[in-house]
């Protein structure tokens, strides 16, 4: 369906992408479900190279997400295949020596153990994966010209409406480093993960241990932070490896490696909003920020209670500053709230304090606020310091256009 739909109106274009030594990208035409375009990408890795991993809680999981899980402690990489169409999830032992089959075809073609070999798959969920389609590709991607990482961010895309990707510059034992990384989501995002993947790239010579705890803290500000749907996907997936070909010296120390979390959070923020503007059916982009709650967890609960919830979501995409219905959704997050301490601003205008509207209360610049296409909406609990802000977007005809047809 990608390029079906309509450019989200929140869209940011490509960044510039130079090219992240030790890595090597090719992308090509499988054939699995779209025509005509790229759907499958190809990355190489030089030897040494490290990687961590973060994948979807949802109990129901794809087989590529299985097999990543079983590989990672092994902590070193050589290859990862992304396929874009067929999501490889409720297929049962097909679905398992689909993978085996991807995973032995490019451990062959690469010249490296199967084990080093990380596999992602997007797309419908159910159907037969053709891995022999895949397989069929393998040499040919190999022996292509190498791919930019504009064209990979396209390659793996589905009901995205545009390419992400972000990428910063780092100083890790007075060395500059680089960390690049492109993700696709659009629907069925939510936190814990999402349906969505993204991967990331550094020459930073890294210990796996380390990249681990980094990325699982850096998601957990990021991506676990967004909601579109409330829907946690079976196939999310983010990996970042670290190929070390900056040539600096490997550390876990953390005072060490300040910068680099610096700008491996940024980056991973950067490819959150971008999978939140690409929101199936969005028009607005939407900030929530919860302060004075009882813990930050608190906070966060709160946030995407009103993050979810259809009722905000559609009163945004009516632009109807009905902070009613914001109020309903902190009474029903189950975290704890005293209506007389609650108070409510959209766009920087408070609208109700102390469990009441504001005195001369103008509803005018909420509504200017509200025609914009980025919403900020703040809430102050009133029972302590906890703070937590958490992005969506509105909930549109275009959502139920696009997920009513997406296997026609």
């Amino acid at each position: 369906m990608a390029g079906l739909i309509p450019t989200s109106p929140l869209a940011l274009p490509l960044p510039a992408l130079p090219p992240v030594a030790g890595v090597r990208l090719a992308v090509g035409q499988a054939g699995i479900r779209y025509q005509g375009r790229n759907d499958v990408l190809l990355a190489t890795f030089a030897e040494g190279t490290t990687v961590a991993g973060v994948f979807t809680k949802n109990l129901c999981p794809g087989a590529p997400v299985t097999w990543c899980r079983e590989m990672l402690p092994g902590g070193q990489a050589r290859g990862l295949v992304v396929n874009a169409g067929n999501a490889n999830v409720f297929n049962g032992v097909a679905g398992q020596r689909a993978v085996e089959a991807t995973a032995k075809s490019a451990a062959q073609t690469i010249g490296a153990p199967r084990e080093t070999i990380f596999l992602a798959s997007t797309g419908v969920i159910g159907e037969p994966m053709p891995a022999h389609k895949i397989v069929g590709v393998m040499q040919s991607l190999y022996g292509k010209p190498e791919s930019g990482l504009a064209d990979a961010a396209r390659a793996i895309m589905t009901t995205d409406t545009f390419p992400k990707a972000a990428t910063r510059k780092a100083r890790l034992g007075g060395i500059e480093v680089q960390i690049s990384g492109i993700a696709k989501g659009s629907g069925m995002i939510a936190p814990d993960m999402a349906t969505m993947l993204a991967f990331l790239f550094t020459d930073a010579a890294i210990p796996a241990p380390a990249l681990q705890a980094m990325l699982a803290k850096g998601v957990d500000h990021s991506f676990n932070c967004i909601t579109i749907d409330s829907d946690t996907s079976t196939s999310d997936t983010v990996l970042l490896f670290a190929t070390g070909q900056a040539r600096n010296k490997p550390t876990d120390d953390p005072a060490a490696l300040a910068d680099f979390r610096r700008a491996l959070g940024e980056v991973l923020h950067d490819l959150a909003m971008l999978v939140v503007r690409d929101g199936e059916g969005a028009q607005k982009l939407v900030k929530i920020t919860v302060d004075g709650a009882v813990s930050n967890h608190s906070a966060r609960r709160i946030g995407l209670a009103i993050a979810n919830s259809p009722l905000v979501k559609t009163a945004i995409a009516g632009e109807d500053a009905n902070w009613g219905r914001i109020v309903m959704a902190v009474g029903k997050a189950g975290e704890p709230a005293d209506r007389d301490k609650l108070a409510i601003a959209v766009g920087g205008t408070w609208m109700a304090k102390a469990g009441g509207v504001v005195p001369g209360y103008n509803e005018a610049p909420v509504v200017a606020h509200m025609k914009g296409r980025e919403i900020d909406i703040e809430v102050d609990i009133g029972l302590g310091t906890g703070r937590a802000t958490v992005w969506t977007c509105d909930l549109t005809h275009g959502y139920i256009d696009i997920n009513g047809s997406y296997r026609s």
